[in-house]
């Protein structure tokens, strides 16, 4: 008798970890994500240009910037520097529970193709849409820097 109440029990157990693992981002939480210190660098030439923000995530939950899109440029690409100093495209970037996604000259960064509108004026706005695998999009309005610009932490 004590047989099928043990076999039930241990699939009662089971279960309740399988769905526990099919539940919200990581933790269990949600994420809760805000952008800041968004620019581009007014870039060198008329048909390609990189954008940097930071992704904070105050939430109990991981999360991750799938896409961006914009209408100022045609392709808009999430790249990574690899150690050997490379950079590669990927299809995303995590964003943890409780910490920071950091685009930044010298390492991941999203970079920008066939600029609309040709090379954009220091001081101009752009507009990104940030996409993310668990949280709504995000718009920033984004200036233009001078390619020296570097934003204080």
């Amino acid at each position: 008798m004590r047989r099928p109440a043990l076999t039930a029990a241990a699939a009662a157990v089971a279960a309740t970890a399988a769905l526990a693992g099919c539940s919200s981002p990581s933790g269990g939480g949600t994420p809760k994500l805000s952008v800041s210190g968004a620019y581009v660098p007014q870039p060198p030439l008329a048909d390609m240009a990189a954008g940097y923000f930071t992704v904070r995530n105050t939430g109990g939950g991981d999360d991750a910037l799938t896409s961006v899109s914009t209408a100022f440029a045609s392709q808009a690409s999430l790249m990574v520097t690899t150690a050997a100093g490379a950079m590669q495209g990927t299809k995303d970037l995590a964003i943890p529970a409780g910490g920071t996604l950091r685009l930044a000259v010298g390492g991941d960064h999203l970079m920008l193709m066939g600029l609309r509108g040709g090379r954009p004026k220091i001081g101009e706005q752009v507009s990104f849409e940030l996409h993310f695998a668990h949280s709504a999009p995000i718009t920033v309005r984004v200036p233009v820097e001078p390619a020296t610009y570097r934003p204080k932490d």
